[in-house]
């Protein structure tokens, strides 16, 4: 019985996967998951916008998370020069 509640202990313990429960970076410093989910699309619709496997999602994901933190950074960059 010991080993029973320690594994359910265990489950209710875990982090969820859910959305909600993820933070969201926020501030100047870093693009929020609905500008790069906004990104993603375009970067979709740009190469055809047919269909979609996880692998192609995941690609566009980064590529597009990617591209977004170059531009907050230079946009720090740019403002911190102008000081």
């Amino acid at each position: 019985m010991k080993l029973r509640d320690q594994a359910t202990n265990d489950q209710s313990t875990r982090p969820s996967r859910f959305r909600s429960d993820v933070p969201e970076e926020r501030g100047k410093n870093a693009p929020t998951p609905d500008e790069i989910r906004r990104r993603v699309l375009e970067i979709h619709i740009e190469r055809g916008g047919h269909g979609y496997d996880l692998d192609e999602y995941l690609d566009e994901w980064l590529q597009a998370e990617h591209e977004l933190r170059e531009k907050y950074n230079r946009s720090i960059d740019e403002g911190a020069r102008e000081k």
